[in-house]
């Protein structure tokens, strides 16, 4: 009976483990960098393929944090054509499948959304943590066990999308803030609430009210279930979810190229924070992230004062 249940663990955890996937945000180009990366680079890449701290780009790090909780088979790579000669180098050893080359930048939203329709053609039960590359923490072992958690809790409730949202140690006005639910355990590390509110880039004196008030940074990482996602865009996006849906037939196929070319030569930049999350905050979570030791090395000032 004990070994029964011991292979029944160990099965549950394999297909756990089988369902998660992440995308790892890295088509950006990375221009309010730019002073640094030609500086260390001697090129116009953008941060992402920079090695800033350390021998490791910041994408090569990225992967390493992301290979903690996720298989790297189960490991795809949202890109921009125009980089190809940047990641090519440090994605070489990565199928190409895993590989989500978008023919053009057009914001946050096309890209999340192309990188949800190729898992769901591969597993649509899947669940999916969603990592920006150009994050900077100073412990990756700790922030990849919130992420491990935010994934146990999208089982338990699979409606769920769960935000990781950074304890603030400042009142930081170029973030965006998220601003928890009252809850009882709300304040305590690990402890997911409802989400009452974003706030984008406030003031300084609202930034302070936000952090006086337990208000968290956005991280914009975020995890739960493929179909879960593409119901946000389906409800909020339905033009371009409708657009992605019909191509995604093709997805696999020598067609595919063809049929994104000619949705991104229509589409117009479109943000994914403003145009869906925003809209929907009472129906997302937020779990409480803290003593990580993150930055969003958006500006040149944030990555002097973190080195």
């Amino acid at each position: 009976m004990r070994i029964s249940k011991k292979v029944k663990f160990i099965d549950d955890y394999r297909r756990d483990k089988a369902n998660r996937y992440a995308v790892v945000l890295a088509g950006g180009d990375g221009t309010r960098l730019r002073s640094i990366t030609k500086a260390i680079a001697g090129d116009d890449r953008p941060k992402q393929f920079c090695s800033i701290l350390g021998e490791e780009t910041l994408l090569d790090k990225t992967r390493l944090r992301t290979a903690r909780e996720v298989p790297s088979e189960n490991t795809l790579f949202s890109l921009t054509k125009k980089h190809e000669r940047f990641y090519d180098r440090s994605l070489h050893d990565v199928d190409d499948q895993l590989k989500v080359i978008q023919p053009e930048g057009r914001g946050t939203a096309p890209a999340i959304l192309y990188s949800l329709f190729r898992i769901a053609k591969i597993n649509s039960a899947a669940t999916v943590a969603f990592f920006p590359s150009d994050h900077y923490f100073s412990d990756d072992h700790s922030f990849m066990s919130y992420v491990s958690s935010a994934f146990d809790m999208v089982k338990t409730n699979s409606s769920s999308i769960v935000l990781l949202g950074i304890e603030a140690e400042m009142p930081e006005t170029s973030y965006g803030w998220i601003e928890p639910a009252p809850s009882l355990f709300g304040s305590l590390s690990k402890a997911v609430v409802r989400v009452k509110q974003f706030w984008e880039k406030p003031t300084a004196g609202v930034a302070k009210q936000l952090m006086d008030s337990g208000c968290l940074w956005n991280s914009f990482v975020m995890v739960g279930r493929v179909d879960t996602f593409l119901g946000m865009f389906k409800k909020h996006l339905p033009e371009l979810y409708r657009m992605f849906s019909a191509a995604s037939k093709l997805f696999g196929t020598s067609q595919e190229n063809a049929v994104i070319r000619s949705i991104y030569d229509w589409i117009e930049d479109i943000n994914f924070s403003s145009e869906v999350l925003e809209k929907c905050s009472d129906e997302l979570m937020v779990m409480r992230v803290s003593n990580v030791g993150w930055s969003d090395w958006g500006d040149p000032e944030r990555v002097i004062s973190t080195l």
